[in-house]
């Protein structure tokens, strides 16, 4: 595969962009207070594990549930910590196309590398107002931009037809898929062969492995915010092919996910369970965004109990 780079606010971004790039949490104090000193050492946890970029306030990172001036200050943050080591991405998905665009022109001024985008999520536009909504953004963008498939979500998806006709525009550098539907992602794979600079990168992280042996370019995991060595290692097997070991870990990825996102009474238990199992390693609080409200001491010592023969063990909480 070839490899190109796009100028970017003065440095050199390679694509197509590829590897683990894990939808970073949120670290929360109060519901309008960071967690300052948790928000640096998951960054550093991460960065520790190799992954290969960052993606801000994406699905995981709780985005729509936080205030614009926490959300900005969250990017300021994380880009200067960062310092170039790795692509930042951040989201501006809104239901406002101004907010959008003053968000990425300050995302673009911290030193965000791309944005990120997923369909306005209130009132659903078709197909055609879709892709006249990201030609009407992307010449108000200041960085280069990643589309965001969250149908789940959103309630509206990107169209193999839209995204065929995004991929005329130069600035879109790719898609992010958490549709979870395979069969739209072999479609991505086969409209990415007319772009060697496009990346399709997968969020589910049962599907990664598969997805990645098939010719995508990575994951956006959210559980490589808790090891992120491990779905590192996983994408490096599964890129170079080796069936043995990806499937390996692949298994690993699948009995962490049992062991922390199958919570009671909510829909959001991947974020609440990351929270948790961070919170036991001692590198930032659990505080989730409301309307999540913070799990029992029975859940949290449930996941305490499945994380155990994980090697995942308490810390000393450094907070």
């Amino acid at each position: 595969m070839g490899c190109f780079c796009f100028a970017v606010m003065g440095k050199l971004m390679k694509l197509p962009l590829s590897g683990i790039i894990p939808p970073l949490l949120t670290p929360l104090l109060t519901r309008d207070d960071l967690d300052v000193p948790g928000l640096e050492r998951l960054i550093e946890h991460v960065l520790a594990g190799g992954v290969h970029g960052l993606f801000l306030l994406g699905t995981t990172g709780e985005a729509p549930s936080l205030s614009y001036r926490l959300r900005r200050e969250l990017v300021e943050r994380a880009c200067r910590q960062v310092a170039g080591r790795v692509p930042v991405l951040v989201g501006i998905t809104d239901t406002s196309l101004v907010e959008s665009v003053s968000f990425a022109q300050h995302s673009a001024d911290c030193g965000a590398d791309a944005v990120v985008v997923a369909p306005p999520y209130y009132l659903p536009p078709s197909q055609p107002e879709l892709l006249e909504y990201l030609f009407d953004l992307m010449p108000e963008l200041p960085v280069p931009l990643m589309l965001y498939n969250m149908p789940g979500l959103t309630k509206v998806s990107f169209e193999l037809p839209t995204i065929a006709a995004a991929m005329e525009h130069d600035g879109i550098l790719g898609i992010k898929d958490s549709s979870g539907d395979m069969k739209y992602v072999q479609g991505l794979l086969q409209l990415a062969r007319g772009r060697a600079d496009w990346s399709v990168l997968i969020g589910p992280e049962e599907l990664t492995a598969e997805a990645v042996l098939m010719g995508a370019h990575g994951g956006v995991s959210g559980g490589a915010n808790l090891c992120p060595a491990l779905f590192v290692q996983m994408y490096e097997s599964a890129a170079a092919g080796d069936l043995v070991r990806t499937r390996e870990l692949q298994n690993r990825i699948l009995d962490l996910g049992a062991a922390i996102y199958s919570l009671p009474d909510t829909r959001s238990g991947w974020i609440l369970g990351l929270k948790v199992a961070l919170a036991e390693l001692g590198i930032c609080h659990d505080l989730p965004a409301e309307p999540l409200r913070t799990v029992s001491p029975e859940v949290r010592q449930a996941i305490r109990t499945k994380l155990a023969p994980l090697g995942i063990g308490r810390a000393v909480p450094a907070f």
